[in-house]
């Protein structure tokens, strides 16, 4: 009897230890590790405890040792795109990956649009504009996406509650619209099977994506944690004012109600500066990725001019996280819409122009004035591939970009725009070009007269004899109107640097 209890409290024993293998959400059935890499796997097990790991894309066993917090590591020599394979993790108990893919992982994350969904949902989740014709025909087993949930997070986190989705009709309603579509173009254009890690929050702004290390060290960002702080000590009687509101809205049902009053921010809030870099991308090292695409900056736009450093700030810390300086951070320019000044577009044209290894996509001509979030998703999906498959997938003759501002020239009572991605400059629609405005020595811009001359543009007004300067598509609802032969609209831009309405705003 005593023998077969010691033997049955060895049991219990083994089960106990067994169960502290553990992997994280990322390292799950129907996975994608990027191809020809050498690439990270971890997860925990008993302090000391050797793991051993078998992928069966080779059947090398490699052998890894838990530290004294029982967290490992270790690296796998992946190879060509392929699968479905499997990866074994064998300690006391053992786990069997299963359906894993080795193709090209991508990091896509940002605030709601790209976190917009291609299927409809509740509130400014709406769907793709061609959701009713495109989900039943994304049938794309090479295609996977796993999301991570929103959270707000005071310490760096090492794991999050998620599983890799293959994409099928049922499943593709809760992706990312603008990352299907440039998941699709990729998968396309490459034969690889491609991976989406979604990590996006709708309303928030880049100090919540970095880390706060970084904004810590920058007396440029150090406006961005006082005033935190000051809403953190101010929260308790904002929130109970709040709370007050929100009951009497909820209990209004007048035909003239207004939107919801805003929650303010708070220790929990997820504009808090470095708390979403915390819960949803701290978890995500050192998964190996390809790449990252970025959709953000709506919360950023009163402070555009702080972004231009903000911004770059994000990718080069996100860069040195994953030991990669090289990292492809391909961003979208925000589209058009009676919130967003041109001064936001210029952030984010400046960022591209100064930070290397990365791209930038024009929308200019697909947005909505009223509507913070334009559905057509497809197009900005499509463009953002175009980034990758020039510069990681070998398309050479691929054309990433519209016109881009290089120069310009004052000839008489005329400046002459000189662009760079210029060839086969045209107007669409075809119309005269209303979207120039000129100025002389008083700094005031007036509409302009415009007229291509091959790929220059020429532009004037007869009551300005000494031009100094001009701008394009500088409002909050530009329309897009000058075209390369690639069909890619010109960036906004402008030629002078005078002082602007955000400088000086942190």
């Amino acid at each position: 009897m005593l023998k077969f209890l010691f033997a049955l409290s060895g049991l219990f024993i083994s089960i106990i230890v067994a169960a502290q293998l553990k992997l994280p959400a990322l390292i799950s059935d129907n996975m994608v590790l990027q191809q020809n890499k050498q690439v990270a796997v971890w997860g925990w097990a008993a302090p000391g405890e050797m793991i051993t790991i078998t992928p069966s894309w080779n059947n090398k066993a490699i052998t890894t040792k838990a530290d004294d917090k029982g967290k490992w590591q270790a690296t796998l020599q992946t190879t060509k795109a392929g699968g479905p394979y499997t990866i074994e993790f064998k300690s006391v108990d053992k786990i069997t990956v299963n359906n894993v893919l080795l193709g090209e992982v991508w990091l896509a994350s940002g605030q709601s649009n790209m976190e917009f969904p291609m299927g409809k949902g509740e509130g400014w989740r709406t769907g793709a504009h061609n959701a009713e014709t495109e989900i039943p025909k994304a049938n794309y087993p090479n295609i996977r996406m796993i999301d991570v949930p929103n959270r707000v997070s005071d310490m760096p986190q090492e794991d999050f509650k998620g599983e890799w989705q293959v994409c099928t009709p049922e499943t593709v309603k809760d992706f990312s619209a603008v990352a299907y579509f440039f998941a699709k173009e990729i998968q396309a254009a490459t034969g690889y099977p491609i991976g989406i890690i979604n990590s996006t929050w709708g309303g928030t702004p880049a100090e919540s994506w970095t880390r706060k290390d970084i904004l810590e060290s920058d007396t440029g960002f150090q406006k961005i944690l006082e005033r935190y702080q000051q809403d953190v000590e101010k929260y308790p009687a904002a929130y109970a004012k709040y709370k007050t509101s929100y009951e009497k809205w909820k209990a209004d049902t007048s035909s003239n109600k207004k939107g919801a009053p805003k929650e303010p921010v708070g220790p929990n809030h997820n504009k808090s500066p470095g708390k979403l870099y915390n819960g949803m991308i701290a978890p995500l090292i050192p998964y190996t990725l390809q790449g990252v695409i970025w959709y953000q900056g709506e919360s950023n736009a009163d402070r555009a001019w702080q972004y231009r450093r903000l911004f770059p700030a994000m990718i080069k810390g996100w860069r040195e996280d994953w030991h990669n300086n090289k990292l492809p951070f391909y961003f979208v320019q925000i589209a058009p819409h009676r919130s967003q000044g041109p001064e936001i577009r210029e952030a984010q044209l400046y960022s591209w122009q100064t930070t290397p290894y990365t791209g930038m996509v024009v929308s200019t001509d697909h947005g909505d004035s009223l509507d913070i979030h334009p559905r057509n998703k497809e197009v900005i999906g499509k463009r953002l591939s175009l980034w990758a498959l020039k510069n990681e997938y070998g398309k050479k003759s691929v054309v990433t970009s519209g016109p881009v501002y290089r120069s310009m020239k004052v000839k008489g009572d005329k400046i002459i725009i000189r662009f760079n991605d210029a060839k086969g400059l045209y107007t669409h629609p075809k119309a005269p070009l209303q979207q120039f405005l000129i100025a002389g020595d008083d700094q005031q811009f007036i509409p302009a007269q415009a007229m291509i001359k091959g790929n220059t543009v020429i532009v004037w007004n007869n009551a300005i004899s000494k031009p100094l300067a001009v701008r394009f598509n500088w409002s909050k609802v530009p329309v897009a109107e000058l075209y390369n032969k690639a069909e890619l609209p010109a960036t906004p831009f402008r030629t002078d640097n005078w002082p602007v309405a955000t400088q000086g705003k942190e």
